[in-house]
């Protein structure tokens, strides 16, 4: 019979018990073959070698999980006791963790403003995310809605953009209406391989359960219960957006991102993406998000690419 005493270091000792000891004594039962007693910041524990190591592992991680958050929920305990690898600890550990994709691949915000966009999409059911390229914003929406139809959430994804660069008529180009619209829906797609299997994939695009559409195909449609992202909403008309924004159904989440620098629109024609801001601003329900050449999450050469543009275009604007 071997003898263990753990004492709980840096940590307030009621976090880790919970209310009425029920963390405490939630790892008691994931633990019947010791002999496990507590009091104040001590631990005692009795029984098998390899038991005692393992169960000392376990506190190591709860108290370390404590000294992070500065808090402890039930489904905490719950994670750190089913930890079973170091990716299954990631995972239970770094709480900016979105969804973990394809091949164990590690989706998550990286930057303090996404991981204010993650925190707004959990408030807000409509958000609004403004800012230049390579910022991960149309990224972490499509995880964000991965991960609401993972949990079911919702029912479905639909992910749209409108295709200024074809006039949104598209006719002119060689193919069929998938063929046409595939080159502008791309980064959408390739978000998606990232986060769900090849085969899952093409089986709820298929049924429909997941979208990958144009704009103009959102008219007339109530969308009930789907995450729906708006990606390059900078070159929407005013029509188009405010089209797309009435579409919003029950149950539904709407992420708009956008780039107002980037406006491809005919000369003279208003962005609908830069009017919705102004309009919409006092709208307590809808959240925005505004990121900088600090949240490029791409090569290190974009954020100073970005910033000696702005810095040009700074000074056009006051010639």
């Amino acid at each position: 019979m071997f003898e263990l005493h753990y004492e709980i270091i840096g940590v307030d000792a009621k976090i880790f018990y919970g209310v009425n000891n029920q963390f405490f004594n939630l790892i008691k039962s994931n633990f019947p073959m010791l002999k496990i007693t507590g009091r104040d910041h001590h631990i005692f524990a009795m029984g098998n070698q390899e038991a005692l190591d393992i169960l000392k592992q376990k506190l190591d991680d709860i108290v370390h999980f404590i000294s992070e958050n500065n808090a402890l929920q039930l489904k905490d305990v719950e994670n750190i006791l089913n930890i079973k690898d170091e990716t299954e600890k990631q995972l239970v550990f770094d709480q900016d963790i979105i969804i973990k994709g394809v091949n164990g691949k590690i989706i998550k915000a990286k930057t303090t403003n996404l991981k204010k966009l993650v925190k707004e999409s959990e408030k807000k059911d409509m958000v609004f995310v403004i800012g230049p390229a390579g910022t991960g914003k149309t990224y972490t929406g499509v995880a964000l809605a991965a991960k609401a139809l993972r949990d079911k959430e919702v029912k479905r994804i639909i992910l749209t953009r409108p295709a200024v660069e074809a006039g949104e008529s598209l006719g002119f180009l060689p193919g069929d209406l998938k063929e046409k619209l595939d080159p502008y829906l791309q980064p959408l797609y390739d978000a998606l391989h990232d986060m769900i299997p090849h085969e899952k994939l093409e089986g709820y695009i298929e049924k429909k359960i997941i979208e990958v559409a144009p704009l103009a195909f959102m008219r007339g449609r109530t969308l009930d219960e789907a995450f729906v992202i708006l990606d390059e909403a900078q070159n929407t008309t005013h029509a188009q957006m405010k089209m797309f924004l009435t579409r919003m159904g029950m149950n539904a989440k709407f992420i708009i991102t956008g780039d107002p620098s980037q406006v491809d629109l005919p000369l003279k024609q208003k962005s609908g993406l830069k009017e919705a801001m102004r309009i919409l601003k006092d709208i307590e329900e809808i959240g925005f998000v505004h990121l900088t050449e600090e949240d490029v999450v791409r090569h290190p050469v974009v954020k100073k690419i970005i910033y000696a543009y702005g810095k040009e275009e700074k000074r056009i604007r006051e010639e």
